[in-house]
């Protein structure tokens, strides 16, 4: 699993990946790499991190769903979320 984080609070990554060209050069490194599944993550997870809601986190992660399956149409792709429903609406994207 390749982990994208598309949010500039992340703790692993620091917002690397925030333009559609980043993260399809990420994305296509992942696979090539070995990488199955692609997990997007849009709310950071760091000690501190400010908390954002589902509608913020629907924004960010749908026209890249939408980027990647365009890009890379056999990508699975997971969603780390735990907003019910950014994954509803992840799932039907």
């Amino acid at each position: 699993m390749g982990i994208l984080n598309v949010t500039k609070d992340s703790f692993f990554d620091g917002g690397l990946y925030i333009n559609e060209e980043q993260i399809i050069v990420r994305c296509k490194e992942m696979l090539e790499e070995g990488a199955s599944i692609i997990d997007i993550g849009a709310q950071s997870s760091r000690p501190g991190a400010t908390l954002v809601q589902a509608d913020y986190e629907l924004l960010k992660l749908l026209p890249i769903i939408k980027l990647l399956k365009t890009e890379f149409p056999e990508i699975i792709i997971s969603i780390d979320t735990f907003w019910a429903e950014t994954a509803n609406e992840c799932i039907r994207a």
